[in-house]
Formats: C-alpha cells, structure tokens, sequence
C-alpha cells in the first residue's frame, strides 16, 4: 500500500526526525507568541505605560490568584451556561426558520427581508429593548445571545436547502418518499454541511453578544468582571477577561469544527 511521503519519518544514520506534519498544529501559536513577547517589551520599554496595559505576567498572575480564590470559575461556569443555552436555542429557532425559507419561496418572500434587516441590528442596541421586555433576569440574558446564534444558522441553512440538487429530489418523488421522509432522508442530509457552518458561525456571534448580554444588570459572569475591571480602573482584569473570551471562544470553535469535519468529512 502506497504511503505519503510526507507523513514518513525521515531518518539520518540511526536516528528517525519527525515529519515536519505533525509539527503543524503548533504553527497556530507562533504567532500568539509573538505577540505576546511584543506585548511584554513595549511595556517593559515604556512604550505603553504600565497603567494602560500591564505586562502579559501581570496578567496571568490575575487570573491566577482570582482561580485560586474560586472567584474565576464561577464567573467563567455562569457565562458557558449562558453561550450553552442561548446557542440550543438559536440554533433551535434558526432551524425552523431556515427550512421553512429554504423550502418554500413564499415564506422566503414573506420572512427573509425582515429577518436580513434584524441581522444588521448591534448587539448593544438590543440591550434596552430586553430590560424592558424581560427584566434583568437570566431569561434577557440567553435570548440575546439565542439573537447571535440564530442569524448564521438561519441564513446557512435557509441557502442550504435552496440549493438542494434537483436531481436528489427527483430519487425521492421516484422512491414515493413522504415530505416527512424527503426532509429527512434527502433535504437535511443535503444542506449538513451549510447548517455546521452556520452553527459554527453562530457559536462565534454568541460570544459576541454574550458581553452586550451581561451588561444587562449581571453579578457574575466574563462580561461583567470585564465591565467590573473598567469601573475598578484594572487594566489586568480587563486584559485577562478578554483573553478569557478569546480562549473560550475558540476552544468552542475548535469543538464545532471538529464535529463538522466528523460528520461531513474535511
């Protein structure tokens, strides 16, 4: 069996060298790294006061003493959950939107120019409207984010299943498959790979609402230790919440992706 030459390790004498292919994944962080170093030497150098934007050890040490105390997993566990429901539930709504406008032109017509300027909306300009129309509870908290979450896979899977091959859809009239058993069978197969890059998409948008999100009278969470570090004038909370979304962001990107490669293959 024919093997790539690539993923062989080379050898020089006794001694067997990797492939330079599974040092890959690492490329991602040489970058990072790198702005890292030049985060810390323009603070160190006095090019940026340390008031401004303390150093990148400031920072860790932060976030370290608040994980310690117990403080940080909190505020990180409330607004996971937070992203969790309001993405089932974007995700949820985005679904039924989206086949209804991907399978009939007139609910396209009907919903679709509304739905597209609702997209264009800012997170922040939501806020007012959610206080007023579900108090300061949880409740105003996942709906916004769910608003995040449902546009890309709305739109997605809405273009997915406008763009079904014909010709499948002929197999399932020839097989006498129900609508039920045409969805399921043929449609939703077919437009997969658009609904995991909305998902995706959408998981991405709810990180971004999430802070808009618990601007709204929260106690706890990433966005109001972020909100908590300008009021306090500390600039290492405000960096390390942040870089916590940062990393939590893409840790979730990562597991979606990983999921849509499973499923539909790279």
């Amino acid at each position: 069996m024919a093997t790539d030459a690539r993923t062989e390790p080379r050898t020089i004498g006794p001694v067997a060298v990797p492939s330079a292919d599974r040092f890959h994944p690492l490329l991602g962080l040489v970058v990072p790294a790198a702005l890292v170093v030049g985060w810390h030497v323009v603070v160190a150098t006095g090019v940026i006061a340390a008031y401004q934007l303390p150093t990148p050890l400031r920072v860790a040490e932060t976030l370290y003493g608040m994980a310690a105390s117990g403080e940080l997993l909190g505020h990180v566990a409330i607004t996971v959950q937070r992203v969790f429901l309001g993405v089932g539930l974007g995700i949820a709504v985005g679904t039924v939107f989206g086949t209804a406008t991907g399978l009939s032109r007139t609910a396209s017509d009907l919903l679709d120019p509304l739905l597209q300027s609702l997209k264009n909306i800012p997170s922040l300009a939501w806020v007012p409207l959610f206080l007023l129309w579900f108090g300061i509870g949880e409740s105003a908290k996942v709906l916004l984010i769910a608003v995040g979450a449902f546009f890309p896979v709305y739109l997605n899977l809405s273009t997915g299943i406008a763009a079904v091959d014909e010709e499948l859809l002929e197999v399932a009239e020839v097989y006498d498959l129900g609508r039920v058993e045409s969805l399921r069978r043929v449609v939703f197969p077919a437009a997969l790979p658009s609904l995991l890059v909305g998902i995706r998409g959408g998981v991405g948008l709810a990180w971004m609402f999430v802070v808009a999100a618990e601007l709204i009278a929260a106690s706890q969470g990433i966005g109001f230790l972020l909100s908590d570090g300008r009021t306090l004038a500390r600039p290492d909370i405000i960096v390390g919440s942040i870089l916590l979304f940062a990393f939590l962001g893409n840790c979730s990107d990562v597991a979606v992706k990983e999921v849509r490669d499973r499923v539909v293959g790279r």
